[in-house]
């Protein structure tokens, strides 16, 4: 049986556990919060070793240029199209109309952070303590800098550039055995969630949870599988399915972060380089987030809906160049969403007490936007290896059942 066969399964057993227990099945969250530190444990070194290793191996500045023009290029227009979609499906459903608004609680606004201010932050002063404190953006750059300073030193390099590779494998080797843990953690904590939300919550924001879904289920169908098609030429359907295992993690953990080690594997088996897939799947972890972008737009007219607010083409199009700018930096982790939705909600004017109503059904709407970031972190390695001429193709389209026998063979 194959693990995201084992995965599903989990999931589905864990949403009956969780409905039989109710309240009681958070003494199942353990196991889950166990599988995710396990995750989590593995993300920083992972991240800096495979990107470190990306960037030397790409030769020369002009290389890593061209590289991160084209990941971030993509990561922009996939997230624009991801929050005009949402748009689109929010004006039809209108998911706020008709809600009966009981009494809101009081919201905190979370400090916003300028533009140039976030830029600014990007660059750590130490980055031990970045390290140490999981902040992504700024383990990226020290990489990228690091990276390219190692490129530079040549053969005097060699031996740092030989240790970093054994890290990598090491970290692929613990990878490997914490994601044997996945259909226990992902039961545990579907079972938790379940219980904890049950499927009285689920009623009253009916329309809102099926738009967002809706809108997810498209961007992944149309955006992601119309670029593998058009610049990948591979089968949406391999993409799919070897995307399913980090797709089922992300569902249940709520974090692209966890689903990390699942993404580089699947990356392998798309055919996609190391060194291709070393830059961009730890710039997506903080750059893409199309789901979270999507959710915001959603979010945002059900918020106008419920206070009876039209917004007009103008304040839907600023709706989205804002949506676009906060996705970026925002921190893969569960909840991040709802934090960034202040930044999108004061653009045009609605009420911040709105998101005291979305942050009921927040893990929820999670589940679904993270699942889509990790869709698009897969879509991005597969479509800049075929754009720089070295994606594997016979590898991509090779399924899983053989490529785990060529692997248990070996």
């Amino acid at each position: 049986m194959k693990l995201y066969h084992k995965i599903i399964i989990g999931l589905v057993l864990g949403i009956i556990a969780g409905l039989v227990l109710g309240e009681k099945a958070v003494y199942l969250k353990p196991i889950g919060d166990i599988f995710i530190r396990c995750l989590r444990l593995i993300v920083v070194p992972l991240i800096f070793s495979t990107l470190v290793l990306g960037v030397v191996s790409t030769g020369d500045v002009r290389n890593l240029g061209k590289l991160g023009v084209r990941t971030i290029g993509y990561f922009i227009v996939t997230t624009t199209l991801a929050v005009i979609i949402g748009l689109i499906v929010a004006n039809i459903i209108q998911p706020g109309s008709g809600l009966t608004l009981g009494e809101l609680t009081e919201i905190s606004r979370p400090e916003t952070v300028g533009p140039m201010e976030m830029i600014v932050k990007m660059f750590p002063i130490n980055p031990i303590e970045s390290m140490a404190k999981g902040q992504v953006l700024q383990i990226i750059v020290f990489a990228i800098l690091f990276g390219a300073g190692l490129s530079m030193t040549g053969a005097v390099g060699e031996p740092v550039k030989k240790f970093f590779e054994g890290v990598a494998e090491v970290m692929f080797k613990i990878s490997d055995i914490v994601i044997s843990m996945a259909p226990y953690g992902v039961f545990a904590l579907i079972a938790w969630t379940t219980g904890r939300f049950g499927l009285d919550i689920l009623m009253p924001m009916a329309k809102l949870i099926g738009a967002t879904l809706i809108a997810c289920v498209i961007h992944i169908l149309f955006t992601y599988t119309g670029a593998i098609s058009l610049f990948a030429r591979i089968s949406p359907v391999a993409f799919l399915k070897k995307v399913m295992e980090p797709a089922m993690i992300g569902l249940s953990t709520c974090s692209a972060a966890a689903a990390f080690p699942f993404s580089m594997r699947a990356q392998k088996q798309l055919g996609v380089p190391k060194k291709i897939f070393g830059f961009t799947m730890p710039m997506a972890l903080t750059i893409n987030m199309d789901g979270t972008a999507l959710y915001q737009s959603v979010a945002a007219m059900f918020v106008a809906n419920a206070f009876g607010i039209e917004l007009t083409l103008t304040q839907q199009a600023t709706i989205v160049m804002t949506a676009v700018l906060a996705s970026i930096g925002t921190a893969s982790i569960p909840g991040g969403g709802l934090i960034m939705l202040t930044m999108v909600l004061e653009s045009v004017g609605l009420p911040l007490e709105g998101i005291a109503i979305v942050a009921g059904v927040d893990r929820i709407l999670d589940m679904f936007r993270t699942t889509t970031n990790i869709f698009g972190d897969n879509s991005a390695g597969v479509v800049v290896a075929a754009m720089s001429g070295e994606l594997d193709r016979e590898m991509a389209l090779t399924p899983l059942d053989q490529l785990e026998e060529s692997k248990a063979t070996s």
